[in-house]
């Protein structure tokens, strides 16, 4: 059977191949410390899990509404709107099997074959494989490094942008780096959505992911609400990634257009889980908040370790589970000039496994400084701090 020849423009996730080798490393008898992959070993809240048994008791076991059940889609637009100071209604709202299928939809709702699509990069590579199979052209933008953290390349969408570019993915409260946009970022932005006349997709998936202050929604600046779609999860505020649900929330028009590919796709959302999901958005939100602790611990643990290692700086950021420490001076120390080669020789030598800046897009031109990715929603704060220290020892020595 020959295969489509669009499917040689799918992407995928080279994180998992990481993963794939920390594995293989481990069945070898060595242990590994897993910083690589951006799951979350918690427990999903009782709450959840009790309002979805009892669904499953009480026979909510069959096909839903294509756009999920009105009393999530009513619950979910009520907390959207108090959280992000904007107004939604059951309409705006389509619930789906995870945050990531948002991605694919919204494009096949608004994007033409031609279309430019500005992307971040480094960011979540499904953005580029999606622009690219759908037919678009990726229009990569960066970030530049400051001392608190990272801030977006304004200067770069502005190089990226010609008369065919019709769309902008804003993943703020960024994965891998852990960057929030502040007022002038999102002011710069919304002028360019506006002069351009740009379509919005709006990646909150760590929108609630966060240590001190509060998150602030692109979609709450005059005009924007109306041009954008918010990627919603539940995987990372409630540790439900392995339950896979999500929603899409934007203007009615195009949520219509998401839902009648839920129709195509999958008919429907998980029936059960959507009632479990109402009683983590309404119910005791104490154990959300023990999720949020336990990060916030384990991202203070790592954040000192690496800070400790010479030729390493890593921010401290307030949001996401992710830390994007520079590694530029470490490698050079070690006589590394390349990420694969670093990754695998401290790997091989302390068990530390990591993602690097090459995971997460093509590198851009100009791009001088040597990033890695760690993730620190899978691993305790215990063997973190054992983990880096071993790390330390191999790059000191």
């Amino acid at each position: 059977m020959k295969i489509a020849e669009h499917i040689q423009r799918l992407g995928t996730e080279t994180a998992f191949a990481v993963s794939g080798e920390a594995a293989a490393f481990a069945a070898q008898g060595n242990h590994v410390y897993p910083f690589h992959l951006g799951d979350v070993n918690l427990s999903t809240p009782m709450t959840v899990q009790e309002g979805a048994i009892k669904a499953m008791r009480e026979g909510k076991t069959g096909y839903c509404p294509n756009a999920g059940i009105p009393q999530l889609r009513e619950v979910l637009a009520a907390d959207i709107s108090a959280s992000h100071g904007v107004n939604y209604e059951m309409a705006n709202v389509s619930i789906q099997p995870g945050g990531k299928p948002v991605i694919g939809k919204f494009l096949h709702a608004v994007l033409n074959p031609g279309d430019g699509v500005l992307y971040p990069n480094p960011g979540f590579p499904i953005y580029e494989s999606q622009i690219e199979f759908q037919g678009g052209v990726a229009l990569p933008y960066g970030y530049q490094e400051t001392e608190s953290g990272f801030v977006i390349d304004i200067a770069g969408i502005e190089r990226q942008l010609t008369p065919s570019t019709r769309i902008l993915i804003l993943n703020d409260l960024q994965n891998p780096i852990g960057a929030e946009a502040g007022p002038d970022e999102f002011e710069k932005l919304a002028e360019l959505v506006r002069e351009h006349d740009l379509y919005v997709l709006v990646d909150e998936a760590y929108f609630d992911v966060r240590y001190s202050g509060k998150s602030r929604s692109f979609v709450s600046i005059p005009g924007m609400q109306e041009r954008s779609v918010i990627l919603y999860t539940f995987s990372k505020k409630f540790a439900m990634t392995g339950w896979r649900l999500g929603a899409a929330i934007g203007p009615e028009d195009v949520i219509a257009v998401i839902t009648r590919q839920n129709v195509n796709l999958e008919s429907c959302p998980n029936h059960f889980i959507q009632y479990g999901a109402i009683d983590g958005l309404t119910g005791d939100q104490s154990e959300v908040h023990q999720i949020l602790a336990t990060l916030q611990e384990r991202r203070n643990v790592a954040v000192d370790a690496l800070n400790s290692i010479e030729g390493i700086t890593c921010a401290r950021p307030e949001t996401t589970f992710y830390l994007f420490p520079n590694v530029t001076g470490a490698m050079r120390n070690k006589g590394l000039t390349d990420y694969e080669g670093f990754r695998r020789a401290v790997l091989k030598a302390t068990g530390v496994s990591f993602c690097t800046r090459l995971h997460f897009g093509r590198p851009l031109p100009g791009e001088t400084q040597c990033y890695v990715r760690f993730a620190y929603s899978g691993i305790d704060a215990e063997q973190i701090e054992e983990g880096i220290g071993k790390m330390k020892a191999f790059l000191d020595s």
